[in-house]
């Protein structure tokens, strides 16, 4: 074919798409500038891309910025993740900028290698169950690690990524609610999520099954057991897997049908209250001896007083991971993304601040989800009490994501968020398990180099005297007067930080 005749095929086409926008009546646009506007809707398409690599700059894009990003790559590579030449951020016009106080001397002093630290394991200052005797308390080997993501809204090479990861990290893995596939049976430690559609440990009818639970935990290092209350990108909604991410496989794991949105209830049906709830804990931890906690989102306080007056020595929850209202999701409506729950930081505190007002932060293990896989916010978050955090879209960046934001359509470019076969080929397990292992030690290592240069040998010992919050150039102020805290808050007890500081004492990387 000749490039006349090439032309002319091209022209032809062109007339059909023209005589199409002219004689159709759905789209506006299309009728009154045929052909034209279809390059109007392209570009609209591709905005998050454009964004990205074109027009923003490097520290304006969310969720992520190009700088986060940059820094998360980088570390899952093992390339060099320092910045030169100075910060770009604009900290002298910017309101409420975080500011870490170092210390001039200290007792700890961190290697300035670059990979210095990254082999170190920092395990939680907390034991996870050790307060109720938990049969299998246990001290988490590491205080960051893999948040909830079902199989299901990830894609099985994903899962597979993550946990063979985690397996090399020594990190915990949580199932989301989604059940527990082969994918996750890699060798890495597990964290089993309960959701209201109790996937994975329900009977024909979809009711709570004990039994089940436990057939599945005894097939796999299941270390704990999550029960998920609402998650902060769509608190009071349920979960959301559209129909077109679900697979065969998906709907034999899971028990639900082919073809169909599968909605997850808002709200348990295993328990009603906060009394049933606290029996329903105590039940499992008992049938199964693991550590059993709560994750919600935040909003309003009722639910939290009632838990704090109606726990005691004889029921309660092992550990609290709070979801912070800019935590990620597969698939939620606008309104639940932008505006339902509080944001990590004010919901967290609300409900630390109860705890500690009574005295009793060391009954729990308080676990921080939300954006904490970004150094800055994750040492905010231990400074204000958290013992450890979690982090989903760290990680999915460490696999290849490149934050399309296309997770809630199954053509995911990276093959991370969706069922496409054609997509998911292009993700190796193999290569991308090292890749979030490297991320996460190098999360871990930055924590320490921070904790260090503050004077402690732990980041759980960080405390809010150790943050400001600056007003650009003008005010600033420490981060227990913005949230309210008192004296002694945001640190477990004097008896946990001797014992941690021990811990860390022989594993500590040597000044260079």
């Amino acid at each position: 074919m000749n490039w006349k005749a090439l032309v002319a095929a091209g022209a032809a086409g062109v007339g059909v798409v023209a005589v199409k926008d002219l004689t159709q009546k759905s789209h506006a646009l299309q009728r009154n500038f045929p052909v034209l506007a279809h390059a109007r809707y392209w570009i609209e398409s591709i905005g998050p891309e454009l964004r990205q690599y074109i027009i923003s700059g490097d520290d304006e894009e969310r969720p992520f910025s190009r700088d986060q990003r940059r820094w998360v790559y980088s570390s899952a590579k093992l390339q060099n993740n320092y910045f030169g030449f100075g910060t770009g951020n604009d900290v002298e016009n910017t309101n409420g900028y975080t500011i870490i106080k170092h210390r001039t001397f200290s007792h700890v002093a961190p290697s300035t290698a670059i990979h210095a630290g990254e082999e170190v394991p920092i395990p939680s200052a907390k034991v996870l169950g050790g307060p109720r005797d938990r049969k299998h308390a246990f001290r988490p080997n590491s205080i960051v690690n893999i948040s909830a993501m079902s199989f299901g809204s990830l894609s099985g090479a994903a899962i597979e990524a993550l946990n063979k990861g985690a397996k090399i990290a020594g990190v915990l893995h949580n199932t989301g609610e989604g059940a527990l596939s082969p994918h996750h049976r890699q060798g890495g430690d597990i964290t089993f999520q309960i959701g209201t559609s109790y996937f994975g440990c329900r009977d024909e009818k979809g009711r709570f099954d004990i039994e089940r639970l436990k057939e599945v935990i005894q097939t796999a290092p299941v270390k704990a057991i999550e029960i998920k209350l609402s998650q902060g990108a769509k608190p009071g909604l349920g979960g959301m897997l559209p129909a077109a991410k679900i697979s065969e496989e998906i709907s034999q794991i899971r028990g639900i049908p082919m073809g169909q949105d599968c909605s997850s209830p808002s709200r348990h049906t295993a328990f009603s209250d906060v009394d049933s709830m606290l029996d329903f804990v105590e039940m499992v931890a008992q049938e199964t001896g693991l550590p059993v906690g709560i994750k919600s989102a935040v909003g309003h306080m009722d639910f939290w007083h009632h838990l704090l007056d109606k726990s005691g020595p004889d029921r309660n929850v092992d550990f609290i991971t709070i979801d912070g209202g800019e935590g990620g999701t597969g698939a939620a409506p606008l309104v639940f993304t932008d505006s339902v729950s509080l944001p990590y930081r004010l919901g967290f505190t609300n409900v630390y601040k109860l705890y500690a007002e009574a005295g009793r932060t060391d009954e729990v293990t308080f676990i921080g989800s939300a954006k904490l896989g970004i150094p800055e916010n994750a040492i905010v978050a231990f400074a204000l009490g958290a013992d450890m955090v979690n982090t989903a879209r760290g990680a999915m960046l460490a696999l290849g994501c490149i934050q399309a934001q296309k997770c809630h359509t199954d053509h995911c470019p990276t093959g991370v968020a969706t069922q496409n076969p054609w997509l998911t080929r292009g993700l190796d397990p193999t290569d991308k398990s090292v890749r979030v292992a490297n991320y996460l030690k190098t999360m871990r290592r930055d924590l320490l180099k921070v904790s260090e240069a503050c004077g402690v040998a732990h980041p759980g010992l960080l405390s809010v005297h150790d943050i400001d919050i600056v007003d650009g150039v003008h005010t600033k102020r420490p981060l227990d007067d913005v949230y309210g805290y008192q004296p002694g808050w945001g640190v477990p007890s004097e008896m946990i930080r001797n014992e941690i500081t021990e811990i860390m004492k022989p594993r500590l990387p040597a000044a260079t």
